[in-house]
């Protein structure tokens, strides 16, 4: 009986979350494409999609969720702007989190796309150690044509640098090609 309320609440209250919302279509390929016109491939280098749904209805945010090989991790979260976009602001919530478990603030710095020219603020914690390596998690954000564009990546550093830095170039540069305005 217990099991059972357990997996009924489980679909009532998470299902919502998991489910892929009506602002994504399908495309033939199996991409899923957001109203934004950002593309959610099935694949980005070495990640694997894992899902796309709803990230906060009241701001109106959805995201692709990505794996890889390793226990990488990345995220992407898309959000109409209504005015400046703030990115300290915008992940102000995910920063306090980090923080409050032991994450401790490693570097925050903007970094420049050449090729689509693009400024992204990111901030990088160290949260955890074992053996050689240090792992990690990036917020990256950047305002993209009336789009907030988000990206969350969590990593070991030095194995996983490589793969960050290529999820980050591909998912800027796919929002500044594929964004409408």
């Amino acid at each position: 009986m217990k099991a059972s309320i357990v997996a009924i609440t489980f679909v009532l209250l998470g299902a919502p979350a998991l489910a892929e919302t009506d602002t994504f279509s399908d495309r033939g390929d199996g991409a899923k494409v957001h109203v934004s016109g950002f593309v959610c491939p099935q694949k980005i280098g070495e990640f694997e999609r894992d899902s796309v749904g709803e990230a906060d209805p009241e701001m109106k945010s959805d995201f692709c969720a990505y794996g890889a090989v390793g226990g990488v991790y990345g995220t992407i979260r898309l959000t109409p702007l209504a005015g400046a976009y703030d990115p300290k602001s915008a992940f102000l919530g995910d920063f306090v989190v980090q923080e409050a478990t032991g994450g401790k603030r490693i570097a925050e710095k903007p970094i420049k796309l050449d090729t689509p020219p693009l400024t992204i603020y990111t901030r990088t914690y160290s949260t955890a150690r074992a053996e050689a390596l240090e792992y990690r998690i990036l917020f990256a954000g950047a305002a993209v044509k009336g789009w907030a564009v988000e990206a969350t990546v969590e990593y070991a550093d030095p194995r996983d640098v490589q793969t960050e830095a290529d999820f980050l170039h591909a998912v800027y540069g796919a929002a500044v090609r594929q964004i409408l305005k």
